[in-house]
């Protein structure tokens, strides 16, 4: 039932990767807090929250797929320590920004713009590195530890950015994350070269179809992106956070809010050993993201913030769920010469739906209420996910390779 720690004890490279992207996502989860309440602060408006959403996306859609054509063609190490590098200067440049008399919302909008691209580089060139870190057998308990790595940073950075911002206020807290991203560069500069393959194509539009073509041959990964996709795309509810934590306590509270979902995460990553176990890994997905819908609706009709909190946390743990799912199924599926091309595509899968979701959550909270954003959200997300049982049965049917 616990979580399985082989990899991280037999695979040096592998340990040295988790250990320093798990400081990295620490202070990128601490980012993730303070602009969006920075933004709230400034503007007072979920809409503004929600289009943060949309400034994101569209530059990820922009270069993500070129990201994943570059990690397939060039040493994946490489292309990883250049996009750390230049999201630490995009979190410079929030410092700088929050020191000023009259702190610039365009600003705000326009480095988070820039770190959305560059993330385009980021997410493949790491997701492609790892399955070549471990054995074949190990990729399910990897999925979870990977999983686990994401959910620790985002269940204390949160919370402490929360507690940065009312303490010291939102300069202080995007330097953390400057000095995190110090720590993880370190960490990778111990590691060794992973160059491409002798047989790898240049990166150009010719390699991203490629690799857009595998991904639609296989129903297993379109089922896995689809499913996704409608479930963040509308039931989630992070933009409203600011607003919600108003009568609940302000900054602090809103820390509460954005570290919830991650604690859910963590319980059911520590308890993932039974996911081994398990071999209808397309169903999983599925039930997982129908009952993360079901959470989201119980949410909307939270009166105080300890229930808002257990109703993220249950949100969380079926999300955790599906994630590995998800995870395995791609590890399982797809060739190293492919891992970079399809990373990305599964980085726009998976982040283009809760930054659409935000957009759609503050879009219809200004136009009629909070609370009925959260809940209609959550039910069109269990029947749309749902629907993907007869829309898509093979994904449906999908079972674990074998050996």
């Amino acid at each position: 039932m616990l979580l399985d720690l082989t990899p991280l004890r037999r695979h040096r490279e592998f340990r040295r990767l988790f250990c320093g992207q798990l400081v990295s996502t620490f202070g990128s989860m601490i980012t993730s807090v303070a602009v969006p309440y920075q933004i709230y602060q400034h503007t007072h408006s979920s809409f503004w929250v929600g289009l943060l959403g949309t400034v994101q996306l569209v530059p990820l859609l922009m270069f993500g797929l070129w990201g994943g054509a570059y990690a397939d063609a060039m040493d994946r190490r490489r292309l990883l320590i250049g996009a750390e590098l230049a999201l630490s200067l995009a979190s410079l440049a929030l410092v700088v920004n929050a020191l000023l008399p009259h702190p610039s919302v365009a600003v705000i909008f326009l480095v988070t713009a820039v770190m959305s691209a560059v993330t385009g580089f980021h997410r493949p060139a790491l997701e492609s590195m790892t399955p070549r870190l471990v054995d074949q057998a190990e990729l399910p308990a990897t999925a979870a530890l990977t999983s686990l790595r994401g959910t620790a940073g985002a269940i204390a950075g949160p919370a402490l950015g929360g507690v940065c911002i009312a303490a010291f206020g939102v300069a202080s807290t995007y330097a953390v994350d400057v000095a995190t991203f110090v720590i993880s560069l370190i960490a990778l500069a111990g590691m060794r070269s992973m160059p491409p393959g002798e047989t790898a194509p240049n990166p150009g539009l010719r390699s991203i179809a490629q690799g857009l073509a595998f991904a639609r041959s296989r129903p297993e990964l379109v089922g896995t992106y689809l499913v996704d996709l409608l479930a963040m795309g509308f039931a989630m509810p992070m933009a409203l956070f600011p607003a919600m934590a108003e009568p609940w306590g302000g900054a602090r509270a809103v820390g509460w809010l954005y570290s919830a979902m991650s604690i859910g995460s963590l319980v059911m990553t520590v308890l993932s050993g039974w996911t081994g176990r398990v071999r209808r890994h397309g169903a999983a997905v599925v039930l997982a993201a129908a009952t993360w819908g079901v959470a989201i609706i119980a949410l909307g009709y939270a009166r105080s913030l300890p229930v808002a909190v257990l109703c993220l946390v249950a949100a969380g743990a079926a999300d955790m769920v599906s994630g590995i799912f998800r995870m395995t199924i791609w590890n399982e599926t797809i060739p190293s010469h492919l891992r970079g091309r399809l990373a990305a595509v599964e980085m726009l899968s998976y982040s283009s739906g809760p930054m659409l979701g935000n957009a759609r959550a503050g879009w219809m909270a200004t136009a009629v209420s909070v609370r009925f954003s959260i809940v209609g959200g959550g039910a069109i997300c269990v029947a749309a996910v749902l629907l993907c049982i007869p829309l898509l049965p093979a994904f449906w049917r999908h079972r674990r390779a074998e050996g």
